[in-house]
């Protein structure tokens, strides 16, 4: 079933996932060649916690084996989602994807953005940018009136047209006070179909493309996704409420912005 939020909820909505642009922009000073994951994800709970919110993605089940370990999804390289934080030293040229879920006064965020590690080629600089585009293609889309549908072509016919694989398997979805609510919002679809968006429904587009071929594969953890041409892929995603004439956009990038200046893709 599909709520809607009412004004005030979506400002506290808005307030959890503006903390997870706080997150973005702690981490955008440390993510460098050297830095492990694990590292970051230490950083990233401590600053939730400090700021009175809980990391939802700490101790989320699973129903294909144990529940998530951390309170950050760092997916390096050919991982599309779902990697967990290790000890693996990040290396000069590499791309690393954090997605991070916070829930602060009963309402969840939900954001994910894919740093560079150092200097990264213009194939990968590609990627990131393409990916990062279509998000807000799909956020263009994201109107009252308009349908899932609408935001699922844009986002596919945005990558594909430049040769990008478009995860099938998961999804956006509606977020409230759980970080999962309805409905399902594919990367992939045809404009007018679907779920009709209405004022205050609140979402979140998360394009997860990949620089090769769509088809991907679970690792033995049973939570990290990897493409399974192992190529890299690329994830962004923004939390925002649906109004008329232009989507409200909850979380931010900005945070990141300010420490990566010319850096910022």
């Amino acid at each position: 079933m599909i709520y809607l939020k009412t004004d005030e909820e979506v400002e506290l909505l808005r307030q959890a996932n503006l903390l997870i642009g706080k997150v973005f922009g702690e981490l955008a000073k440390v993510i460098k060649p050297g830095v492990t994951t694990r590292q970051l994800d230490t950083i990233a709970e401590e600053f939730i916690r400090d700021h009175g919110a809980e990391p939802v993605f700490k101790n989320f089940p699973n129903p294909y084996g144990p529940p998530f370990p951390a309170s950050i999804c760092a997916s390096v390289n050919e991982q599309v989602i779902h990697g967990i934080p290790n000890d693996r030293p990040l290396e000069e040229g590499d791309i690393v994807s954090i997605d991070c879920g916070t829930r602060l006064n009963g309402f969840c965020g939900d954001s994910c953005y894919t740093f560079p590690v150092g200097d990264i080629t213009d194939e990968t600089r590609k990627l990131l940018q393409t990916t990062k585009e279509a998000l807000y293609k799909g956020i263009e889309q994201a109107v009252a009136g308009h349908r899932i549908g609408d935001i699922s072509y844009a986002v596919q016919q945005h990558c594909e047209a430049q040769g990008y694989g478009v995860v099938r398997e998961f999804v956006g979805h509606g977020v409230g006070h759980e970080m999962h609510e309805d409905p399902q919002v594919p990367n992939y679809g045809k404009r007018g179909q679907g779920k009709l968006l209405k004022s205050g429904m609140c979402i979140a587009i998360e394009p997860m493309i990949t620089m090769g071929k769509k088809e991907i594969y679970m690792q033995e953890d049973k939570w990290g996704i990897i493409t399974r041409d192992r190529k890299w892929a690329a994830h962004y995603e923004h939390s925002l409420c649906i109004r008329k004439g232009q989507a409200d956009i909850l979380s931010s990038f900005e945070e990141i912005k300010k420490v990566l200046g010319d850096k910022f893709i």
